[in-house]
Order: structure tokens, then C-alpha cells, then sequence
């Protein structure tokens, strides 16, 4: 990642950037195209910004100290659109990143390649955390206040700024807890009762578990999209709640489907049993398939892959209702524990690995987790 400026020189700063709606996406350029809209958003980029936009990307560079073509890798990473050098898209703020980004590679902290992989973690799962809750205060006004979506997003401009350092707060509190949690569960793992994992010449030895609803394709062709909203979350709450009591993480939700993450095969195996009861006793939720598969991982950009991930999203699709299935390898690392009783079930041909044997977990003796809803 080069450090010194380089290109053709930018012309003066100008005094006013460009109308704040050339660079929305035509939905919301409709949504906002008033003036007291195109106030309030100017108004709320000041605040989270420090100012409005007002620098081209050669500008916004050569105020860092940084080379175009730098700059343009970590946009990039943050999943910025592709600028034209009259676009005044960025703010001083925007440079002090520039900065910081290139100043761990200078410094010798992080290689190119890790500041890059640092700063795309920070763009992708940032942008999903906002959309997030910006969805959740317009759903709620929505819901709670009989506003139409479009009336609840222009409201939204006069209630976010009230809400911006609570926000603020919650997320810095939240990055440093997360942090200090995956520390903790690293420093306490006990490599020596894992067993052998399958993929050796993969890094990380982990438990992937799928948890899938029954019939979600033919219920959301029968719920209002309100209905189906309040099914998903639901879904998703209760599995977050779990997975966390258990000492699990979520990699990521699809829809009907979550996949998390464990640091050893017990709390994979009583995280899957207590989530597949707990489904199957909700009313507000249909029947649930679970599988979890042991074994080692390649992390990459806040994902997970390999043929452990493969095997484990295989067996979710052969599992019945109210079932858990394991592969042969992860029923051998748990035998011998009296939380689970396991059943070998008939050899079942799964697409990449052929004849495979899955093994059903059922309770044992002190399995359920402890969940107070």
C-alpha cells in the first residue's frame, strides 16, 4: 500500500458540495427529494461527519497523504461505489481513516493484505449493523405509530439525531465486549479433550451446527409480509439467545436458516438438542431440522468454509423435524459424555461425500441449557 500522494493535482476545494441527492440511490433521491428532507439529511451528515461532503478523491487523498491508488483499495474494502474525480463524495473524516489504514501497514502493525481484510470486516458487517437498525426504528414507527414506510423514513431524519450517541455508545461498548469475549473464549479452550478433527491441514478446530425451519417456502406464500417479518425475527431471536447462553456465535442468518460457530463438540451438541426442543415447544414457530458436524474450518472475511461447513449444511437437509444429526467423527468425540445418547442411523448418500453413516443426538442425563425467555 503506497504512502506518498501521487497523481494529477486536484483543483481548490470547493466552498459547497454537490446536491446531497447526486449520490443516492434513486429510491431514496424520490424519498428525500424535499427541501425540509434534503435539510434534515444535510443536517445529520454534519453530525455523523463532522461536515458535508465536500472532496473529490484526489482531494480527499492528497489532504491524507496517501496515493489515489491506495485510497481506492481501502474505498474498496469499505464497499464505496466506484467515485469520478469532480464527485465530491467525502469529508476530512474520510482522510483521517485514509490515514489510519495506511499507518498500520507503515508502522508495521499489519501487513497490506490483513489492513485491507481489518478495514473490509469493518465495511461489510458495519453497513448490515446500520441497515439493520435504521429497518428497525422504520418498522417500528410503522407499527407502533400508523405510519406508512415512506412517512416513517422521513420521520426518521428528525428522531436519528437524538438517537445518534446512544447508538454510538451501545456499538462502541458492544465491539469492545465482543473482543474481550473471543479473547476469553480462546484463552480458555482445552485443546486436549477435542478429539481429532477431520481437515487437518485446515487452522481452526470448531463445531458448525445449521438450524433450519420446516415449510418456510409454502408459509411465506401464505403470511402478509408483516406476519412473516415477525416469524423470521422471532426465529432469530430465540436461536441468538441460545447460541449465546451455550457459548456459541452466529456466522450468519439466510432466511429460514442460521449457522453458528462453537469453540468445542459438548456446547455444539447442547446448543443443537436445546434449540431443536425449544422450536419444536413454540407455537409461534414451525418445526425445526438441526445438524451439527465437528471438525476444522478456514475463517475468511467474518465466514467460515470447508467440508466440515459442507457436511454439516448437507445433513440439516436429511434431517427430520425435531431431529439433530452428527456425522460418524463428531459422535466419536462426544461418546462417552452422558448428556447425549447417540443412534446411528442408515448410510445416506450425501452429495460430495458419497455413503455417509449420520448419528442422532438425542438428551442424555444434565443436557438442556439453561434458558430463561
Amino acid at each position: 500500500m503506497e504512502e506518498s500522494a501521487s497523481g494529477t493535482q486536484a483543483n481548490s476545494q470547493p466552498e459547497r458540495g454537490e446536491p446531497l441527492g447526486s449520490h443516492l440511490p434513486p429510491i431514496q433521491g424520490q424519498l428525500y427529494r424535499s427541501e425540509e428532507a434534503m435539510r434534515g439529511v444535510s443536517d445529520l451528515e454534519r453530525q455523523l461527519m463532522g461536515s458535508n461532503r465536500t472532496l473529490g478523491r484526489r482531494q480527499v487523498a492528497e489532504a491524507a497523504g496517501v496515493s489515489l491508488g491506495a485510497s481506492r483499495k481501502i474505498w474498496r474494502s469499505l464497499g464505496f461505489p466506484n467515485m469520478k474525480d469532480d464527485d465530491r463524495f467525502f469529508t476530512p473524516e474520510d482522510g483521517r481513516l485514509l490515514q489510519t489504514v495506511t499507518g498500520l501497514v507503515k508502522k508495521g502493525k499489519l501487513s497490506e493484505e490483513a489492513a485491507l481484510s481489518v478495514t473490509r470486516s469493518v465495511g461489510q458487517l458495519m453497513d448490515r449493523m446500520v441497515v439493520w437498525q435504521i429497518e428497525t426504528l422504520v418498522e417500528d414507527m410503522v407499527m407502533n405509530e400508523g405510519l406508512t414506510d415512506a412517512q416513517a423514513r422521513e420521520a426518521l431524519l428528525k428522531t436519528l439525531p437524538d438517537l445518534i450517541d446512544d447508538l454510538e455508545s451501545m456499538t462502541l461498548y458492544g465491539y469492545r465486549r465482543m473482543m474481550n469475549s473471543a479473547i476469553v473464549r480462546l484463552a480458555l479452550r482445552d485443546e486436549t479433550s477435542e478429539g481429532e478433527a477431520n481437515e487437518p491441514d485446515l487452522p481452526l478446530a470448531r463445531g458448525v451446527g445449521f438450524v433450519d425451519l420446516v415449510s418456510y417456502t409454502s408459509l411465506s406464500r401464505k403470511l402478509n409480509g408483516r406476519m412473516l417479518a415477525q416469524l423470521v425475527q422471532h426465529f432469530e431471536q430465540r436461536c441468538a439467545e441460545v447460541i449465546a447462553e451455550g457459548g456459541g456465535r452466529i456466522i450468519k442468518t439466510v432466511g429460514d436458516e442460521v449457522m453458528y460457530l462453537v469453540e468445542t463438540p459438548q456446547d455444539g451438541a447442547r446448543i443443537a438438542l436445546t434449540l431443536s426442543r425449544l422450536i419444536s415447544e413454540d407455537p409461534r414457530l414451525p418445526e425445526a431440522r438441526v445438524s451439527f458436524v465437528w471438525g476444522r474450518v478456514l475463517p475468511r472475511l467474518g465466514d467460515i468454509y470447508g467440508p466440515t461447513v459442507n457436511l454439516a449444511s448437507r445433513l440439516v437437509a436429511l434431517t427430520e423435524p425435531g431431529v439433530v444429526l452428527t456425522d460418524a467423527n463428531t459422535a466419536q468425540v462426544l461418546e462417552g459424555d452422558r448428556r447425549f445418547v447417540l443412534i446411528p442411523q442408515g448410510v445416506r448418500n450425501v452429495r460430495g461425500f458419497g455413503d455417509v453413516r449420520p448419528v442422532a443426538i438425542t438428551p442424555g442425563v444434565g443436557t438442556e441449557l439453561e434458558i430463561d425467555f
